[in-house]
C-alpha cells in the first residue's frame, strides 16, 4: 500500500464502524424506545439496524417503517435517537481497539474532524462519555444540517480552511462522499460496509499510522 502521508494535512473520520462499534448500544436503545410504539409491527434485529448504518438521517425511517406515514416515521425514529443519545451519554459503546493512542499520535501531526450521518447530539454524547472532544477541531453531522455526507463533508472543509484532507469511513456512501469532495478514501474494513473499490484499506484503526 503506497504512503501517501505526504499529501495530507488533515484526518476527516466517519463515526460509526470507523471509530468505534455502537451495534449493542443501538439494538438495546432501539428495542427500549420501539417498545413504546403500538404501531411496530415486528421487533427490530440487529441486522436490521446494522443494514442502516451510514445511512442519511432522514432516509432510515423510510428504509425500516415503510407501512408508517411519514409522521409516524418521524416521531418513532425521534424516540430511538433520543434514546441512542441518553444511552450513549450514560455508558458509551465498544470503541475500538487502540483508538485513544491512535488518535493522540495522529493529532501530534494532523488536524482531526468527524462527519457522520448520526442524529443531532450523537457525536457531543460520544465526546462527553469517552471523553474524546480534546482529539478533533470540530464535526458535523446529518442530524444538524439535513444535508448528504457529501455535502456535509464540503461544509467542514470550507468552515475550518482544511487543506489535503483525507476521509476515512466504512461504507460505500463514505466512499461517494469522499469522491464527491475529490478527496482521497481509506476504507475501514473492519466496519459495517463493503467498498470494493477502495485503493487504500486498513483491517483496524491503529493500522491509519502505517500509512499516515
Amino acid at each position: 500500500m503506497p504512503n501517501f502521508s505526504t499529501n495530507i494535512k488533515n484526518i476527516i473520520f466517519d463515526l460509526d464502524g470507523t471509530l468505534w462499534d455502537p451495534m449493542e448500544m443501538s439494538v438495546k436503545a432501539w428495542h427500549k424506545a420501539l417498545n413504546g410504539f403500538s404501531c411496530i409491527k415486528d421487533p427490530i434485529s440487529k441486522e436490521a439496524i446494522q443494514g442502516i448504518m451510514g445511512m442519511q438521517h432522514d432516509l432510515v425511517g423510510k428504509k425500516l417503517f415503510s407501512y408508517l406515514s411519514s409522521q409516524e416515521q418521524h416521531e418513532v425514529m425521534n424516540s430511538c435517537y433520543e434514546q441512542e443519545v441518553m444511552d450513549i451519554k450514560a455508558s458509551g459503546a465498544k470503541l475500538y481497539s487502540g483508538l485513544e493512542d491512535t488518535l493522540q499520535q495522529l493529532g501530534k501531526k494532523y488536524n482531526l474532524f468527524i462527519v457522520s450521518n448520526c442524529q443531532a447530539g450523537y457525536i457531543e454524547a460520544f465526546y462527553e462519555y469517552h471523553g474524546m472532544a480534546t482529539y478533533f477541531n470540530d464535526f458535523e453531522c446529518s442530524g444538524d444540517t439535513g444535508l448528504s455526507k457529501t455535502q456535509n463533508i464540503k461544509m467542514l472543509i470550507e468552515r475550518n480552511g482544511v487543506d489535503k484532507p483525507v476521509y476515512v469511513g466504512d461504507t460505500q456512501g463514505d466512499y461517494t462522499a469522499a469522491m464527491g469532495n475529490n478527496i482521497p478514501f481509506i476504507f475501514a474494513e473492519y466496519g459495517f460496509g463493503e467498498v470494493p473499490n477502495a485503493i487504500h484499506t486498513i483491517s483496524k484503526i491503529t493500522k491509519l499510522m502505517d500509512i499516515l
